[in-house]
C-alpha cells in the first residue's frame, strides 16, 4: 500500500453562520486537495459552530445528511477524487438533533453517517446520542474509521476500531481549554487530548488523524490539537495552536497499520486475553 496525503483542517467556524461555515469548509478541502491530500478531514459541528444557547438554536441550525453542506462536501470529494470526513449539526430522519459526522468517498458519494456515541458535557442537553459502533469504510486508500471528539477519549471505543480492520482514524473534534476537572495545563506540556491521541494510536498501531477547532466563541476558548498520528504514535503534523487557521497534511504509509506485530513475540491485538476483560465489557 503507497503512502497517502492525509490533511487535517484546523478551522474556526462561526455559531449560526451555516453558508458563510459551508464556504470555509469547501475552501478548506480545495486547499488540501491543491496539496495533493486524498484525505480531508474537518472538524465537529463546522457546519454550524459549538455553542449552542439550547436544542431550539441547534435545530435551527441543523441539516440532515443529504443537505446543502454535506452535498457540497460530496461534490468537491467528487471533483477531487478524495475522501472527506467531516462533522456537522445533523437533524436525522425522525427529526432528532444529532452531533455527527460524515464520510464521503469521492467515487461512491456518502458512505457512512457516524452518531456521536459519548456526548460531552452540555452536548447531553442538546443531542440525542448515538447507538452505533464507529464504521470502518473500505475506500480506494484504505479502511477508514470514525468517531466524533469525546469518543476519543473512550479507549474501549478506539479498540472498535482497530479490531474492526481500521488503517485510520479520522476524528472531527471540538476540544474545549481546561475542562471543569482539571487545572491549568503545565507549561511546555502538549494538550492531554493530543497526549491520549498518540498513545491510542501507538496501542493499536493504527493512524489516527484529529481535526480541531480554533478561534474563541461566546467565551470558549479550545485547544486546538490538530494532530495526524503514525501508528507508531509519533505525530507527523501538529499538533496545531489554538488560534490559527490552517491545513497540516502528511504522507502516512497506511499500510503499517495492518502490521501489529511489536516483537518477535508479541502481536497488540493478538495478545489480548478478552476472557479476563469482563468488567471493561461491562459484565
Amino acid at each position: 500500500m503507497s503512502e497517502t496525503l492525509v490533511a487535517c483542517c484546523a478551522l474556526a467556524p462561526r455559531i449560526g453562520e451555516v453558508e458563510a461555515n459551508r464556504e470555509t469548509t469547501c475552501a478548506a478541502i480545495a486547499a488540501a486537495a491543491a496539496q495533493g491530500a486524498r484525505v480531508v478531514v474537518l472538524p465537529e459541528l463546522a457546519s454550524s459552530g459549538y455553542v449552542f444557547r439550547d436544542a431550539g438554536e441547534a435545530l435551527a441550525l441543523a441539516e440532515p445528511a443529504d443537505g446543502p453542506t454535506v452535498s457540497a462536501w460530496a461534490a468537491l470529494a467528487a471533483e477531487h477524487d478524495l475522501v472527506v470526513v467531516g462533522g456537522f449539526c445533523e437533524r436525522d430522519p425522525e427529526g432528532r438533533l444529532r452531533n455527527s459526522a460524515v464520510l464521503i468517498d469521492g467515487a461512491r458519494g456518502v458512505r457512512a453517517v457516524y452518531r456521536k456515541v459519548h456526548l460531552w458535557d452540555a452536548e447531553k442537553l442538546i443531542f440525542e446520542p448515538g447507538d452505533q459502533p464507529p464504521p470502518v469504510v473500505e475506500t480506494p486508500v484504505g479502511r477508514i474509521a470514525v468517531m466524533v471528539c469525546y469518543d476519543l477519549e473512550l479507549p474501549e471505543w478506539v479498540r472498535l476500531a482497530a479490531l474492526a480492520g481500521a488503517d485510520l482514524l479520522c476524528v472531527p473534534v471540538n476540544w474545549p481549554a481546561m475542562p471543569l476537572s482539571a487545572g491549568p495545563r503545565p507549561a511546555g506540556e502538549r494538550p492531554g487530548e493530543v497526549i491520549r491521541a498518540q498513545a491510542f494510536a501507538g496501542v493499536n498501531r493504527m493512524f489516527i488523524a484529529v481535526a480541531g477547532r480554533v478561534g474563541a466563541e461566546r467565551g470558549v476558548d479550545w485547544v486546538g490539537g490538530t494532530v495526524i498520528v503514525d501508528a507508531d504514535g509519533h505525530p507527523l503534523a501538529g499538533p496545531s495552536d489554538d488560534v490559527h487557521e490552517g491545513v497540516l497534511a502528511a504522507a502516512c504509509a497506511l499500510g503499517d497499520a495492518r502490521r501489529k506485530r511489536i516483537s518477535e513475540h508479541n502481536d497488540v491485538l493478538a495478545d489480548r486475553r478478552p476472557e479476563l476483560y469482563g468488567p471493561l465489557a461491562g459484565r
